[in-house]
């Protein structure tokens, strides 16, 4: 295609990959030449069209970005995985597929978790790491996350708002506008959109983060990988403590928290979280 024609995550199209009896959609942007890709591992519930364009056009920039769903969500076929070690598995079945000996992960909140056991299980695939509103294996109330998520999904109905607004981002009148300003980046793609996720992937999922909150703490010191870690300082779906945990056994991370921001920190705080990313990506 002619780059004349802009691509943007707004409008880049969604492929579609067969590996391990799964058809993985997927959408790649950005520079596919040399340099190590960076492959995005997204949140509970979420699809393709949850991640901010700000920060996926932001890191394309300079790489080679790629995004997928995984079994079972959003236009991916297959039954959903219940657990985070399976999804890793599946992710690195994707990545694999794709043809990369070696990325960079960026997980969020979920896919930072997922991010964790792919980097224990091969860590010769990954080459830097950013984990974003996570927390490690058996880390504080990961395993109540589905509490809180299923009281802002009420509350949100009740108001007639999206969860997110509770979920990523603090009452305060700062936190309250960025959940609106984010929630208006993410109708920007108005065409071939994402299937929403189903009930059934949704319940898998929750599952999932459960049965990890209860899991044993892995010895995170055999990672020697470059890892940022990022936060809001008020995160209530996974409290910002589990970042400062994940700082202090990641041996060689960068731990970057914003102020007057939750969950969704790195989405409030994208103008100056991208180049933070870059910087710490280009070391």
């Amino acid at each position: 295609m002619d780059q004349a024609v802009s691509i943007h995550w707004t409008n880049v199209p969604t492929k579609s990959i067969s590996a391990g009896g799964v058809n993985f959609a997927y959408r790649e942007l950005g520079k596919q030449n040399g340099g190590t890709p960076v492959v995005f591992l997204v949140h509970l519930a979420a699809v393709l069209d949850n991640w901010d364009p700000r920060i996926m056009d932001g890191i394309a920039a300079k790489h080679h970005v790629i995004a997928f769903d995984n079994r079972g969500v959003g236009a991916s076929s297959g039954s959903p995985s219940s657990s985070m070690e399976q999804m890793a598995d599946d992710a690195i079945t994707f990545i694999k597929a794709k043809g990369f000996e070696q990325v960079d992960l960026f997980g969020f909140s979920m896919g930072g978790m997922i991010a964790q056991e792919i980097v224990l299980k091969e860590p010769q695939l990954v080459r830097k790491m950013i984990l974003a509103g996570t927390g490690p294996a058996g880390g504080e109330g990961i395993s109540t996350v589905a509490r809180v998520a299923n009281y802002d999904l009420l509350r949100g109905f009740f108001t007639g708002q999206d969860p997110k607004q509770f979920l990523f981002f603090t009452r305060t009148p700062n936190g309250i506008e960025a959940g609106k300003a984010l929630l208006q980046r993410l109708k920007e793609r108005s065409e071939n959109r994402d299937k929403e996720i189903t009930i059934t992937a949704y319940v898998a999922q929750l599952r999932a983060l459960s049965a990890w909150g209860q899991k044993e703490p892995a010895d995170l010191s055999v990672v020697k990988h470059p890892v940022l870690i990022v936060n809001g300082d008020d995160d209530r779906m996974v409290p910002t403590t589990n970042s400062r945990d994940l700082a202090r056994r990641l041996p060689n991370s960068t731990l970057l928290i914003y102020p007057d921001a939750g969950h969704g920190g790195v989405f409030q705080f994208h103008a100056d979280f991208v180049p933070k990313a870059l910087e710490f990506l280009a070391r």
